[in-house]
């Protein structure tokens, strides 16, 4: 359910209320940016799909009666165009592989190492805190080098990477807006979970 002041602007929307649902998107809209961020990578990819995203809740707002909490239906249809985006966009780098001339593979391995293998991403990611210079460039460094794992991982994984380790959702909200069991979203969120790690630390992956 809803909370009683967000249906309340749902409700004024369904009665054809231009200004509520302008308070509606603006209210959900920076969220749903840094899912699209988290999934994407890109800052530009991220701004245009959240706005693809507005544009999709605008088209299909009247049809959406609460059987899912808002949040989770705009997380659904965020992750979905996410998903899209990201199988466009391999398969635009594959063709581009594979049209230039002696192009060898795409390089993807080769990560630094990380020192603490532990897998809380929201910690991970910058805070609204100022670090100093020293702190700064160690914090984009490895930033950079979880981004970059996390963009090596199957879409299905990243999806429930994302919503558990970094928008912290619960396993009930994650089956809900990605539509599995919630067993299937445990099973896949532990492998996602051992592929980050093998990525971030290529040592972790090796016979004892």
């Amino acid at each position: 359910m809803d909370s009683p002041a967000e249906q309340a602007l749902l409700d004024r929307v369904h009665g054809g209320d231009r200004a509520a649902l302008g308070e509606l998107l603006r209210t959900h809209q920076q969220r749903i940016y840094h899912v699209c961020l988290r999934m994407v990578s890109q800052p530009d990819d991220a701004a245009e799909l959240a706005q693809d995203v507005m544009v999709k809740v605008v088209q299909k707002i009247d049809g959406f009666r609460g059987d899912a909490k808002l949040s989770t239906w705009m997380t659904r249809i965020a992750m979905n165009l996410s998903i899209s985006h990201l199988r466009k966009r391999r398969l635009r780098h594959t063709v581009s592989i594979d049209a230039a001339s002696g192009a060898g593979p795409a390089a993807t391995s080769g990560h630094a190492s990380d020192n603490g293998t532990g897998l809380s991403l929201a910690g991970r990611l910058p805070d609204d805190r100022e670090p100093g210079p020293e702190r700064c460039v160690e914090q984009k460094e490895m930033l950079d080098e979880l981004q970059r794992a996390i963009a090596g991982l199957d879409d299905d994984q990243r999806a429930v990477l994302v919503l558990r380790d970094v928008e912290q959702w619960d396993y009930q909200q994650i089956a809900e807006t990605l539509e599995l069991p919630v067993g299937t979203v445990k099973s896949r969120l532990f492998r996602a979970r051992l592929a980050l790690r093998q990525r971030m630390d290529p040592a972790s992956a090796e016979p004892a």
